[in-house]
């Protein structure tokens, strides 16, 4: 659950620790006191996407931290599994911050994440209901996903969207191969024309490096010729002069001479000889290279005309000879399966039938698990309904046949009857306000035993009702709060009387600056709040009202 919340230079808080506590945690203030910066700062914590006016004015940055205790052991479980295991107290740490110029920092226990990753995450841990998400119940399209989240139908689901994804990618291959016989011939005529500009041309891996090297050789021909004469002239000498052999060779010879009378000579001899020897071999390897230097001028011609070829070739098909060898080997695989497309087609038609049949049989498995679900999921909303001052309100789930999709081949949408023996209709049509806060409340109350999520939020749930029903609301979300946590902002101080955790949330002015500040409640400061939001005013029969419902719900 979410035990703290620290909250530094967001909006109007410039700094405040939030203690939240396990059930059902409820804040109150008067309307623009700030509560809906604490859910704004708890959807920045999560990844959520935030405008950099969030910062509080004249702040660099602004800070949100969120600590997490009692963590299930399937949450664990899937921190683990996103490489954040919580710490050896089953603590876990989320931080983001915030700059003025918008970007954005986050950490996990400590380590760098992205907010993406955060985001992922923080969907496992907190469920937020804002008034926005009322919205959702008009909208046809959002209503299977809550029937296979209620009806726990996602094994199911994730077996058809295999199926269909393999329909889908058949279909694909299939459309790619539908091509009219004029583009097909043309396209035929360029695949031939490229393949046999490529096959001519007989390139070979590192036949451009060799060229390179080859055409520097020749262009530096001459320099060369003169480096190598002079230096077989130094080895061997000439007519007027003798070479460094005869040199090195008559110093051998002296030194052996006198190394029969000094020892020491006789040793520098013998390395003489060795230094002679290697001479006589570099001289060796000269002479052999001088004889293969055999330059034929057209030699060059031909270089340069193969480089050029090679040059076009890769303008046209890649930046590299391998390029080019591999747009061959491309070319040539599309040319076969245009040429064969109509064999081609065949088998595919044959594979999408198929694989269309997999599909229509694992969404008619879906759609009887759906209907079972139903079934099941109306039952359950009717009895929270009836809970929550609703009894002759009857919620019905049509499922009609559609045209394959991600979602499989139904139509899905959530029909009420407002009074009993009614027609059912869209709940988009019927439902007012107060109804849909309250058909939402159910929805929730029947999805909390569908879930792992150790958190839920309410944002004003209590929008459109307010005596009995605004009470049994109250009721509905303590009884969730005695599963797991659950915030919820309210304006009603039947919902806030049921709370085990009051927090007020206060806007004060100092030194012509706003501030916002959070306290929790107890005693009489709990029934001097209950007094202001029952009657507007703190009077002492406000008070004694307030005390008559703090009674009640203890």
């Amino acid at each position: 659950m979410l035990s703290r919340l620290y909250i530094t230079n967001i909006a109007v808080i410039e700094k405040a620790e939030i203690v939240f506590d396990a059930g059902l945690n409820v804040l109150t203030g008067e309307t623009g006191a700030g509560k809906s910066i604490i859910i704004d700062s708890i959807n920045a914590v999560l990844g959520e996407r935030v405008s950099r006016d969030i910062v509080r004015t004249g702040s660099a940055q602004a800070e949100v931290t969120a600590l997490f205790t009692e963590l299930t052991d399937s949450t664990a479980v899937m921190l683990e599994e996103k490489g954040y295991p919580p710490d050896e107290d089953g603590c876990f740490l989320i931080r983001r911050t915030i700059s003025v110029e918008g970007k954005s920092s986050c950490r996990i226990n400590g380590q760098p994440a992205t907010a993406s990753l955060l985001r992922e995450i923080g969907r496992e841990l907190i469920n937020i209901h804002g008034q926005h998400e009322n919205q959702a119940l008009l909208d046809p399209e959002r209503h299977v996903g809550y029937l296979d989240r209620l009806g726990g139908l996602q094994d199911v689901r994730d077996v058809y969207q295999e199926a269909y994804r393999r329909f889908c990618s058949v279909r694909s291959e299939l459309a790619r191969t539908d091509m009219d016989e004029q583009t097909k011939a043309r396209r035929i005529d360029l695949l031939r024309y490229q393949l046999e500009e490529i096959e001519a041309a007989e390139l070979r891996e590192g036949e451009e490096e060799e060229l390179l090297e080859q055409r520097n050789l020749y262009r530096n021909a001459e320099k060369i010729v003169e480096s190598v004469t002079a230096a077989r002239m130094a080895f061997s000498g000439d007519e007027e002069s003798d070479g460094a052999l005869s040199r090195l060779s008559g110093a051998v010879d002296a030194l052996n001479e006198a190394g029969r009378y000094a020892g020491e000579m006789e040793q520098l001899g013998k390395r003489a000889q060795s230094l002679l020897y290697e001479l006589e071999e570099c001289a060796g390897e000269l002479r052999d290279f001088g004889s293969s230097l055999e330059f034929d001028p057209g030699e060059l011609d031909r270089i340069e005309g193969r480089l050029d070829h090679i040059k076009r070739l890769t303008v046209k098909y890649g930046p590299t000879v391998s390029d080019v060898l591999r747009y061959g080997e491309e070319a040539a695989a599309e040319l076969e399966a245009i040429e064969l497309s109509d064999e081609r087609a065949a088998r595919l038609q044959e594979e999408l039938a198929a694989a269309r049949q997999a599909a229509e049989h694992a969404a008619s498995a879906l759609t009887t698990a759906r209907k079972k679900a139903a079934e099941r999921f109306s039952s359950d909303v009717g009895e929270q309904l009836a809970f929550l001052d609703m009894p002759g309100v009857r919620l019905e789930v049509a499922i009609e046949p559609a045209e394959l999709s991600a979602t499989g081949g139904d139509r899905v949408e959530f029909q009420i009857s407002a009074n009993p023996g009614g027609p059912v209709r869209s709940i988009a049509k019927i439902a007012s306000g107060g109804e849909l806060s309250r058909i939402m409340l159910a929805l929730k109350s029947v999805l909390a035993g569908a879930d792992d999520i150790d958190t839920l939020i309410f944002d004003e749930i209590d929008t459109g009702i307010s005596g009995r029903a605004a009470r049994k609301v109250g009721i509905k979300l303590r009884q969730i709060g005695d599963e797991r946590q659950v915030l919820c902002v309210t304006h009603l101080a039947q919902i806030a009387a049921l709370a085990h955790r009051h927090l007020l949330i206060r806007k004060e002015v100092r030194d012509s600056r706003t501030f916002t500040e959070v306290t929790s409640l107890e005693g009489a400061s709990r029934e001097d709040e209950l007094a202001r939001i029952i009657g507007g005013e703190v009077t002492e029969v406000n008070r004694e009202a307030a005390r008559e419902m703090l009674k009640e719900a203890r």
